[in-house]
């Protein structure tokens, strides 16, 4: 009889140490991070390329504002812009008619000093000629000054071309990341302002699996380090995947209110997240559980 007591306890206590082998030691829920893509020029959606479920690529265009009235800007600028260039060549011309005449001028002044030098001209036509020959050079210095002005006045234009090119720019809609999109908040031909929603895009290709460990657990964590992660199968079962702890909060918090019991409400815990990749089974918001 007290041998056949003795076994009963060794099989409760080989019970009760299975029991707290196959026991998780952490739960949580599936989340991932979900980036809002918005509109970044407002006006009318001309064109919208996204539907939800789609696989979006880094990049992709998704969609289109109205350009109508950058169209006509840029258009505008370009030919202020040509106008410019042609009073550049004006100015030239301008220049090189000074020349000619200052160099006639200079003849003039070569034939009036030798003459002045044979005493058959006076100081008065001497000092004429050099008077309209420094005259004709300051002018032309005058009117090189023109080059610079156009200059400044090409240099704004073109300030504003790429302004107005960059507004344009904005009114594609891109995709900033790898993702599938989760939400859709407008449609083609609906108007939209700067910073509106457009589309809600996620990677689903990895999950992260936010859970709540204790401070007794934490040396048993590491960053990078392969732990089990349990999800439901069916109502009794459940299946295991793997898993990599990515994160682990440098912080104590208490725990937070989706926790049931009071006593576990009341506990200082630490968050980890850990990385799964998605098969396709995995959801956002599905509950996990971790075995380290």
């Amino acid at each position: 009889m007290k041998t056949k007591y003795i076994s009963i306890l060794v099989f409760a206590a080989l019970a009760a140490c299975t029991g707290n082998n196959e026991k998780s030691d952490a739960f949580g829920n599936f989340e991932t991070t979900e980036t809002i893509v918005s509109a970044e020029s407002p006006g009318k959606i001309i064109s919208m390329n996204a539907e939800q479920g789609d696989m979006l690529t880094k990049g992709q265009l998704i969609g289109m504002t109205d350009t109508t009235q950058l169209f006509f800007s840029i258009e505008q600028l370009k030919a202020q812009m040509e106008a410019t260039s042609v009073k550049k060549v004006n100015v030239s011309a301008q220049i090189d008619v000074l020349n000619e005449q200052l160099k006639n001028l200079k003849v003039d002044q070569q034939r009036v000093q030798k003459l002045y030098d044979e005493k058959a001209a006076t100081r008065k036509d001497l000092d004429f000629i050099d008077g309209k020959v420094n005259e004709m050079q300051k002018q032309i210095a005058s009117v090189k000054t023109q080059f610079q002005m156009i200059d400044r006045e090409t240099d704004v234009l073109n300030s504003q071309l790429v302004k107005t090119e960059d507004l344009k720019e904005k009114c594609k809609i891109i995709s900033p990341v790898d993702g599938t999109v989760l939400e859709k908040y407008l449609e083609q031909g609906e108007i939209t302002s700067v910073g509106k929603p457009v589309v809600k895009v996620a990677d689903l290709s990895i999950l992260d699996l936010k859970v709540y460990i204790s401070g007794d657990q934490l040396p048993m964590v590491k960053i990078r380090q392969e732990v089990t992660v349990i999800i439901d199968k069916t109502a009794k079962e459940n299946q295991s995947l793997k898993g990599t702890v990515k994160w682990v909060s440098p912080e104590a918090e208490f725990t937070p209110k989706i926790i049931q019991t009071k006593e576990e409400r009341v506990k200082q815990v630490y968050a980890m997240k850990v990385a799964v990749k998605n098969d396709g089974r995995l959801k956002i918001g599905m509950p996990g559980e971790v075995k380290f």
